[in-house]
Formats: structure tokens, C-alpha cells, sequence
């Protein structure tokens, strides 16, 4: 027992899982008795067992399935047009000082503003249809890709680089270098990218939409049915987790050696600890 207690102390896979069903039945019992009895009216809080019920009329009635996959659609466009300006931007203003000098004073206060007050300004340029929805969500994600970026490619080895121009390297095989040191940070980052974008497609849905889980959680808002309104923030999460997990299931595939990595510093770790 008191081995949870030490700084940093790592635990078994078993415990998380315990852990884990400890907090999330927490929440749930107290969700269980906040509506048994009665302490909060209904249309604040509606009970579990109608939220279930409504889960299955999202997905018999409402098109569930339908409604996230345009979300995901909406996000993925985003997401890879973010990539395909951040990354080359971000390795350039990451290479050249003078080039972030000349961008970062803008972008960096952008991460800073809150995204909904450009709601309005981006239906007035882009209109009210997909084209809206796109942008805002790629604006919603863009300059955080982009510090992220510049962050990692700083990150990269001096040594490399000067090793790379010792044996004759090109700007262009220099520039390659550092995106390849960089990537597989770049690429962990994207799970988050994709939190931020099932974070920020709700409110893009809510305007002018006929599809979407944005538009099916506003529909049910405006005709007071709480009980799908919770339904259809239960399935936004379990969308946004499914997606999240199959990112991090494509990184270890594709990045084998951080997660060895990861493993050897926590078993270094943990012997230091036992150790003391």
C-alpha cells in the first residue's frame, strides 16, 4: 500500500484497470443517485436507464453510425490539410530563425484566443456549409500542429545536423533529416489533434448542419429530449476514444522503437526505486 505513495511509482496493468472501473463506477454511481433521488430535476440530469434507451434510439432511429462517420469526415479533412501546411511549415520555421521570427508573432497568440469568437467571422467568409466547417475545424487545429512542430524539430541533435554537413550533406538532405528525427513526435501529437478536432466539431455542426453528432445533439437540445442530448455526448466519447485508439495502435506500428523506449525508461525507473 505504500508503494502508491512513491514519486513516479509505476503499477501494474491490473491496477490501472482497477482503478479505472473505481472511477468511472464512481461517476456513475453518483450519477445513479443524483437522479434516484431526485436531488437534480430531470431535464438537468436525466436518470441512466432513459439514457440508454435513448443510445438505442440513436442508433435505430437517428442514424448513429451515419451522423459520426460525417463528423469523422469533417475532421479528417481538417486534420490532413492542417498536416500537409503545418509540417513543412513548422520543419522551415523549426530551420530557418529568421523565417519564425517573421511567423510566430502571429501564430503564437492565435493558440491563445478563444475559437469561438471566430464562429462569425468564418461564416461570413466561407458561408454556412461544409466548406465553413472545414476551415474552422483546420483553423481550431492548426497553430497547435504548427508550435508542436517547431517545438520537435528544436528538439533534434545539433550533432546530427553538423555530422549530416561533415559528410557532405545539402541543405535539402538537412531538411529531411531533421523531419525524419521529428516525425515520430509529430505523429504521437496527432492523438490529441484528433481530441481537439471532436472538441470543436460540435460547435461547427451546431450551425446550419442536417448531419453530424454536432447537429444530432443540438436537435435533440431544441426539442428538450435530454435524455438523447446524454446519449449523444456518450457516443461523442466513445467515437473520440475508438479514433484515438486506433492512432495509437497505428504509431506503435509504425514506431516500434519508442514504445521500447518508453519500456526501458520505466523499467530504469522502477529499479531505481526498489533501489532506495
Amino acid at each position: 500500500m505504500a508503494t502508491l505513495f512513491e514519486i513516479r511509482r509505476e503499477i501494474s496493468p491490473r491496477t490501472r484497470l482497477v482503478l479505472a472501473f473505481l472511477s468511472w463506477g464512481t461517476v456513475v454511481g453518483a450519477w445513479f443517485a443524483l437522479t434516484h433521488w431526485g436531488i437534480l430535476p430531470p431535464f438537468t440530469l436525466p436518470p441512466p436507464a432513459g439514457v440508454v434507451k435513448a443510445m438505442g434510439r440513436l442508433w435505430s432511429e437517428y442514424n448513429l453510425l451515419g451522423n459520426v462517420f460525417m463528423s469523422w469526415w469533417r475532421i479528417g479533412q481538417a486534420f490532413l490539410w492542417c498536416v500537409a501546411i503545418a509540417i513543412p511549415l513548422g520543419l522551415l520555421m523549426g530551420s530557418f530563425r529568421w523565417l519564425h521570427e517573421l511567423i510566430n508573432p502571429i501564430a503564437a497568440p492565435m493558440r491563445s484566443m478563444p475559437i469561438t469568437a471566430f464562429v462569425p467571422a468564418f461564416i461570413a467568409l466561407l458561408g454556412m456549409e461544409e466548406t465553413m466547417k472545414v476551415g474552422f475545424l483546420w483553423f481550431g487545429m492548426f497553430f497547435y500542429l504548427l508550435a508542436l512542430v517547431v517545438e520537435e524539430v528544436n528538439k533534434v541533435d545539433n550533432s546530427l545536423i553538423e555530422t549530416a554537413l561533415t559528410l557532405g550533406a545539402k541543405r535539402y538532405h538537412v531538411l529531411w533529416l531533421l523531419f525524419r528525427a521529428s516525425f515520430p513526435a509529430i505523429f504521437g501529437s496527432f492523438r490529441i489533434l484528433y481530441d481537439i478536432g471532436w472538441t470543436y466539431v460540435i460547435l461547427a455542426e451546431m450551425v446550419n448542419s442536417r448531419k453530424g453528432v454536432g447537429y444530432m445533439v443540438e436537435a435533440a437540445r431544441k426539442v428538450l429530449d435530454f435524455e438523447r442530448v446524454y446519449a449523444g455526448i456518450i457516443a461523442i466519447g466513445i467515437a473520440a476514444f475508438l479514433f484515438r485508439w486506433l492512432l495509437t495502435l497505428l504509431e506503435k506500428k509504425l514506431f516500434p522503437w519508442r514504445q521500447v523506449g518508453q519500456r526501458a525508461t520505466e523499467s530504469a525507473a522502477a529499479v531505481g526505486a526498489s533501489s532506495r
